[in-house]
């Protein structure tokens, strides 16, 4: 009997291996483009002398051992009212800095990157931003039951259309959150906006000591539109969702439009706070 069974398990094992084929797929490619990571963010406080461009070029999905930085561009930021240009310094990682931009409230500045002889440009207006007036922390106000939150609260000014966008960053975690959020229906008045993490089980929540960094910016209606269809993108969960389509920032290319990039060039305020979790009771 147990050689039976011995025999038994044989013939099935070597039929399951017999079944097992390696199918190749072919994944569509595209041609490497420019991506333009450019937020100008001037902190409130602070002169928001030292800023920072990241450029690189997009990848195949498993290509996984690409270097994409870019490292032969040259990047410079022009305040429109009066010419003047802020250079950056190429770091020969894909990162330009400077430590001489000149952060102006209303004024509307202008990128340029000059990559393998061909010109990119965008246009933003630097935003005041509305402070912070609060941050609290609570177990009530979020979607999980007993899952601490971070609550930010700030007043709009009213007699304006305002868009905001709010930056949620837990140290440790590898990216932040972005919350898109307009006064359409709250003009003039105080806005709460919370934040809670989700995941598998109660260790992927936020927990007491845990540090979270915000930041809030009022920014143009076309980047609230933006971080908004990119938010739709990443954290719908729906099944029955639009098939995500391709999402083009305000880089244009002046030399070659066909030869687009992908990224946005934001010059913003900032009001920042950091917050250290602690036990409720």
């Amino acid at each position: 009997m147990k050689k039976y069974i011995y025999f038994s398990l044989v013939l099935v094992t070597q039929f399951l291996v017999s079944c097992t084929d390696v199918i190749d797929v072919d994944v569509p490619t595209a041609d490497p483009r420019l991506v333009i990571e450019a937020s100008l963010d001037w902190e409130m406080g602070t002169l928001g002398n030292n800023q920072s461009i990241k450029l690189s070029t997009t990848s195949a999905y498993f290509d996984n051992n690409s270097n994409d930085a870019v490292t032969n561009a040259v990047v410079s930021v022009m305040r429109l009212s009066d010419n003047m240009v802020f250079s950056f310094t190429n770091n020969n990682d894909g990162t330009y800095t400077t430590a001489n931009f000149e952060a102006d409230l209303n004024e509307t500045y202008q990128l340029e990157v000059l990559y393998e002889n061909e010109v990119y440009t965008a246009t933003e207006t630097l935003l005041a931003t509305t402070p912070i007036k609060e941050v609290t922390q609570s177990e009530e106000g979020g979607i999980l039951p007993d899952a601490i939150e971070v609550n930010v609260f700030f007043d709009d000014p009213g007699d304006e259309m305002n868009f905001y966008v709010l930056r949620f960053k837990t140290e440790g975690d590898p990216y932040p959150e972005l919350r898109d959020v307009s006064d359409e229906f709250l003009n003039g008045n105080e806005i709460s906006i919370f934040y809670e993490k989700r995941g598998d089980d109660e260790a992927d929540e936020l927990q007491p000591g845990d540090v979270v960094d915000i930041n809030l910016f009022n920014v143009s209606e076309r980047y609230y539109k933006f971080i908004q269809l990119l938010n739709s993108q990443l954290g719908s969960g729906n099944p029955f969702a639009p098939t995500p389509v391709e999402l083009r920032g305000n880089c244009v290319n002046t030399t070659n439009a066909d030869n687009y990039a992908y990224g946005y060039f934001r010059v913003t305020q900032t009001d920042k706070r950091s917050v250290t979790l602690i036990e409720m009771d």
